[in-house]
C-alpha cells in the first residue's frame, strides 16, 4: 500500500542535497512524496524577482526528476525565519501536516548551522508532537552538505541509512538542476563532495552509495 511522505526543506535544494535519492526510492515503491519549501533561497542575497523565480523552476524540475509531486512554497524570507513568529511557523507546517496526512516526514537535522534550517526542525517536532491517532509515524532528519557538517553543536550521528546505488543518478540530475547553488571542490557543496558523502554512507553499512538519516522518531 503506498504511503504519503512530506518533507519540509528550509530551502529550495536542501531536498536534493538531503534526500534525493531516498525520495527517489519512495516514488519508485509508489509512495506519495510531497515536499514543502519555508524558505525562498534568495533574499538574503538583495536578489530580483527573476532569480527567485528562476529558484522555484529549479524546484519544479528537481522535483520532477524525482518523481514527487508538485512543491509547496512557503516564501519566508531566507536566513531570517528567525524573525517570523515561531507559531506562525508551526501553524503553516501544521497546515500540511493535515492536508498531506503523511506517514513519515523527513527534515532538516536540529543543529545545522543554517538558522532557517533549525527552525523548520523546531516547527517540524513541534507540529508531529505525538498526539493520540496522529497519522505521522516516523520521522527522520538528513544532512546537507556547507550546513550539516559545519555545525557549531553536536556532530551528526545517524541511525538510519538508505541504500541509493540505484537512485544515485536521480540525486546528481536534481542537483544539476540547482547548478547556480553548486559550487567546485574543494567546497563541501560540490559534485565531488556528494558523490564522496554517498560512497562514504554507503560503505559504512556495505553498499555502494548511501543517505543517512536521524531518527528523531519510529513508532511501530
Amino acid at each position: 500500500m503506498s504511503k504519503n511522505i512530506v518533507v519540509f526543506a528550509a530551502h529550495p535544494d536542501d531536498e536534493a542535497l538531503g534526500c534525493s535519492g531516498t525520495l527517489s526510492r519512495h516514488v519508485d515503491d509508489g509512495d506519495n512524496v510531497f515536499i514543502v519549501f519555508m524558505a525562498d533561497g534568495e533574499t538574503s542575497r538583495h536578489t530580483n524577482k527573476v532569480e527567485l523565480s528562476d529558484r522555484k523552476d529549479s524546484a519544479y524540475r528537481s522535483c520532477e526528476i524525482i518523481g514527487c509531486h508538485k512543491p509547496e512554497f512557503i516564501d519566508y524570507p531566507d536566513n531570517r525565519m528567525d524573525t517570523i513568529e515561531f507559531l506562525d511557523v508551526v501553524k503553516k507546517v501544521e497546515h500540511y501536516i493535515n492536508k498531506y496526512k503523511p506517514l513519515i516526514v523527513y527534515t532538516h537535522y536540529q543543529n545545522d548551522l543554517n538558522i532557517d534550517h533549525q527552525i523548520t526542525y523546531r516547527a517540524t517536532m513541534t507540529a508531529c508532537r505525538p498526539q493520540p491517532s496522529f497519522c505521522v509515524k516516523e520521522i527522520y532528519s538528513f544532512e546537507v552538505l556547507s550546513s550539516t557538517e559545519w555545525s557549531l553543536e553536536s556532530v551528526f550521528n545517524p541511525k538510519k541509512f538508505v541504500d541509493i546505488s540505484n537512485t544515485l543518478s536521480r540525486k546528481l540530475d536534481a542537483l544539476d538542476e540547482y547548478a547556480s547553488e553548486m559550487r567546485s571542490f574543494p567546497h563541501t557543496r560540490s559534485k565531488d563532495a556528494v558523490l564522496a558523502l554517498a560512497k562514504l554512507r554507503g560503505s559504512s553499512v556495505g553498499v555502494k552509495s548511501a543517505e543517512a538519516f536521524q531518527i528523531e522518531r519510529f513508532l511501530s
